[in-house]
């Protein structure tokens, strides 16, 4: 496990990545994917829990709108 930084450190690093990225000429999308990425990997059962309540809003939708009975 890494050691405990405070959000100031985490806020440069963050910065010193943008950089990098920058100076590498990388595409946006690119580098905020790969940041997304890498902080739900980080927390274990995150992207289930996210991709759970994105099919919930779904449903409800589909619900809202008479395209499915309630079960």
């Amino acid at each position: 496990m890494l050691p405990l930084v405070s959000v100031n450190e985490i806020t440069k690093l963050l910065e010193q990545a943008a950089a990098a990225s920058v100076d590498q000429d990388i595409d946006l999308d690119v580098f905020m994917r790969a940041a997304w990425s890498a902080y739900l990997e980080s927390r274990p059962g995150m992207r289930e829990h996210i991709e759970d309540l994105q099919l919930r809003q779904q449903l409800d939708e589909i619900r809202k709108h008479g395209r499915m009975g309630q079960a």
